[in-house]
């Protein structure tokens, strides 16, 4: 395996940046809509080999679930989702949280052309979530009888809960914890993608992307993209099953009481913890590569 050193892996970070933000704007939905749908693939896997691990009396007693155990499995798959999105090019917002700021600081690119690449690609990761969201919820996650009705199968159920827990965000503390677990999350997140740059072969790629992935989802963390795939899918569900419709589980809410303040929470955590912290250390080491 071959690694580079950090000063290389944040030079190439500022690279790759720059490399983004010059793309079409068709070309930043496009590619942000895959990533979307890829981050959404990784949510589904979790919600279905999550299902059925939880902390009930019967289940701890026997000794075979625990809280933990949800959450360990819920991070050992959800990695899939960046693993895909950084080895095939897609456009991640969170990602791009980090790596555009850090082309403005090392090539100085502008800030607009830094802003216009978030918009698009959050667009685009939106539209790719909500999809493959649909797709979950009308497929793995109901079963439909002869008479077309509809019976929500155990990922249903579980999608729903995932989608009730992080709508339950009420109130100012509420609001700034979900806040705090959006820096947290995206801080991880973006020392997954310097991992990703760290290595030139693809298993070292895997394993450096894998673990702080893992770690932010066992952790408990809020992701803004993908959240776009865990609410809209619970919000189908109880589309399907209005008997297991929960008062926050719907778009006003969605937005309000998790997207907006955890995209804000993303936007600090790769900026600012990554992405500006790395650059005040290396910056002037990058400037002796030119």
């Amino acid at each position: 395996m071959v690694f580079h050193p950090p000063v290389a892996i944040v030079a190439k970070a500022g690279d790759a940046g720059k490399y983004k933000v010059g793309l079409p704007v068709w070309n930043m939905i496009v590619r942000g809509f895959m990533s979307g749908a890829y981050i959404a693939m990784g949510g589904a896997l979790a919600t279905v080999c999550s299902t059925g691990v939880m902390a009930t009396d019967v289940a701890l007693r026997s000794g075979f679930a625990s809280a933990g155990m949800a959450q360990f499995m819920l991070g050992a798959v959800f990695p899939v989702g960046l693993i895909i999105t950084i080895m095939t090019g897609a456009e991640l917002f969170t990602g791009d949280a980090m790596l555009a700021p850090m082309a403005a600081f090392i090539h100085k690119v502008s800030w607009g052309a830094v802003l216009n690449l978030w918009l698009w690609v959050y667009v685009g990761n939106l539209i790719g979530s909500v999809v493959f969201a649909y797709i979950m919820a009308y497929g793995p996650c109901v079963s439909f009888d002869a008479a077309g009705t509809a019976t929500l199968t155990a990922f249903g159920v579980r999608a729903i809960g995932i989608a009730t827990a992080k709508t339950s965000y009420v109130g100012g503390m509420a609001l700034w914890s979900v806040f705090v677990k959006g820096i947290g999350c995206n801080w991880l997140v973006n020392l997954a993608v310097l991992l990703g740059i760290c290595a030139d072969d693809a298993i070292g790629k895997i394993v450096g992307i894998w673990f702080p992935i893992f770690a932010f989802v066992a952790t408990g963390f809020e992701h803004s993209v993908a959240n776009m795939y865990f609410i809209p899918t619970g919000i189908f569900c109880t589309g399907l099953d209005p008997t297991k419709a929960v008062d926050t589980v719907n778009w006003v809410a969605m937005w309000t009481n998790n997207l907006i303040p955890v995209t804000l929470g993303n936007i600090v955590g790769g900026m600012l913890f990554v992405g500006i912290i790395y650059w005040v250390a290396f910056r002037k080491e990058i400037a002796a590569l030119k």
